[in-house]
């Protein structure tokens, strides 16, 4: 569930200005992936990843809230204060993407406190890490950046091709078979995850999770269907 202004929207590629509605309520759309099976609710708070803002974060304590779901949540969490405090909506899993980068001291300090509960999102395109949502490239190589993240003790990995992201072409296998091959964190999938064949090779590639946003709103993926493929 990406959240922009408050609404339930998808972006294309990462652009903002491909920004387009896709649910009533994220509420709503929460208790429907958890009775389609779903075990954790991927969030993401597109104006905080753009802006540090947190306007976004009632809506996620309403999900946490009004549905018990476990919430994985990304977006703008640049310190301890914001990693505290999203924490304390009742979040299972923080996602630290740009200021993984920026600051890998934080990185390495919330993983001391808080261990399993920090993930760290890498955000790629071209083979190459970018960060602010998506905008800045910071050059960096996304497999060295992962060894880089694995030795300071980080087990959840989020990979994101954002050529991938909202096109509904499937994930970037190579890069994760590559990834796979680097580091033996738990890896996330992420970006172009659609179809069932999807799953099945995300799983002989020995990746732990995936993520699916566009294909299930739109009808093209199933979510049981995926669930049940997944386990």
């Amino acid at each position: 569930i990406d959240l922009k202004g408050g609404q339930c929207v998808r972006l294309r590629k990462g652009d903002y200005a491909t920004a387009h509605k896709v649910a009533e309520d994220a509420v709503g759309t929460a208790k429907e992936f958890l009775s389609a099976g779903a075990r954790l609710i991927h969030m993401v708070d597109l104006d905080g990843a753009k802006s540090g803002s947190r306007a976004n974060y009632d809506v996620v304590r309403r999900v946490i809230d009004q549905t018990s779901a476990a919430v994985e949540l990304g977006g703008g969490i640049r310190s301890m204060e914001d990693l505290r405090f999203v924490l304390g909506l009742g979040v299972s899993r923080a996602v630290i993407g740009s200021a993984a980068v920026r600051n890998p001291h934080f990185v390495k300090e919330a993983v001391s406190i808080f261990g399993e509960r920090i993930a760290v999102g890498i955000d790629a395109r071209g083979g190459t890490v970018r960060t602010d949502g998506w905008m800045n490239d910071t050059g960096e190589d996304y497999i060295a950046f992962a060894r880089k993240m694995a030795g300071y003790g980080v087990k959840t990995i989020i990979y994101t091709d954002i050529e991938k992201d909202g096109m509904l072409e499937g994930p970037n296998f190579t890069q994760l078979e590559a990834l796979r091959q680097a580091v033996s964190c738990v890896i996330v999938a992420s970006g172009g995850v659609s179809t069932l064949e999807d799953v099945r090779r995300l799983k002989v590639l020995g990746i732990d999770e995936a993520i699916a946003g566009k294909a299930v709103y739109t009808g093209a993926l199933d979510l049981a269907a995926a669930i049940r493929e997944a386990e």
